[in-house]
């Protein structure tokens, strides 16, 4: 949370929330107000805490009141939270906390929409490294409110060879031996773009691959060839991955093809804001005691 406050804190500074010339100019210090945070498109909600915080950044006399949980369905025209304190406050951090609440609500419902298509089978929906930075924190926690699940967080919570590596590797058994020898808990996974690479990376016992901007065709017979190889030599199948150009339009047929799981980049850096309307009630104004 700490981070997440450093991180509201920044986007007020950057907004110049403090000093607010026209709520300042206009507004008295005395006058107070009521608003609903309305969502004008049918989604999945996430960031109402920080939709909160943002408010009670700007004066700790601001109350949020959620009517739903991070993760809701909600629908359009639905009210799903309510504010109310000093109205120079609600006025300078409208857009800050609309802009925090309407990426990370748009972040959650396009992974709601993948995982939609992948119902009736066992692959799940992953998100990616590709975040704003500075946000991957709260991204990943949308992608999770969205039914999706994190890949890695960090550079360091798991090895991802990708296909520059292996440009440099010379020997990747070698290599793969070596790195769990020095790390025994590091899942280790070899990104593949050929059957060539796929041999390589069973032959060097990975615990995942990912097949990477392969054609469909050519998923398929790869997963085959994984699954007789792993029967001949009598060894546990990796898990496998499909990365690589994934939309809502192929998902629902990639999730056929009997993988784990399916990485879709686009959730967390391509996914639309969902719309929000901040609608203050200043008739029921008065005097702060």
């Amino acid at each position: 949370m700490k981070e997440t406050i450093k991180l509201i804190t920044s986007a007020l500074k950057e907004d110049k929330a403090f000093h607010d010339v026209t709520t300042l100019s206009t507004v008295p210090r005395s006058a107070v107000a009521t608003a609903r945070l309305i969502v004008r498109q049918d989604g999945v909600v996430c960031g109402l805490s920080v939709f909160a915080e943002v408010f009670k950044k700007l004066d700790k006399k601001c109350s949020v009141t959620a009517l739903v949980k991070d993760g809701a369905r909600v629908t359009a025209g639905q009210t799903v939270a309510t504010v109310s304190g000093p109205a120079r406050a609600l006025l300078s951090g409208e857009r800050t906390a609309l802009n925090f609440i309407g990426h990370l609500s748009g972040i959650s419902s396009r992974t709601a929409a993948f995982v939609h298509h992948t119902r009736g089978t066992k692959t799940q929906i992953f998100d990616t490294r590709k975040t704003i930075p500075g946000m991957r924190a709260l991204a990943k926690h949308a992608v999770r409110c969205g039914g999706g699940e994190n890949h890695r967080r960090d550079l360091a919570e798991m090895a991802l060879i990708k296909d520059n590596h292996l440009q440099i590797i010379k020997d990747l058994s070698v290599t793969i031996n070596h790195m769990k020898q020095k790390h025994a808990d590091l899942k280790i996974q070899v990104e593949c773009e050929t059957h060539a690479q796929v041999v390589a990376a069973l032959q060097a016992r990975c615990d995942m691959l990912m097949l990477d901007n392969m054609p469909p065709a050519a998923m398929k017979r790869e997963i085959s060839f994984i699954a007789a190889y792993c029967r001949e030599h009598r060894i546990a199948r990796p898990g496998i991955e499909i990365s690589g150009g994934v939309s809502l339009e192929t998902i629902k047929k990639l999730s056929r093809l009997g993988v784990d799981r399916i990485s879709v980049g686009a959730i967390t850096h391509s996914a639309p804001a969902l719309d929000f309307s901040f609608e203050m009630d200043l008739a029921s104004s008065q005097k702060l005691r």
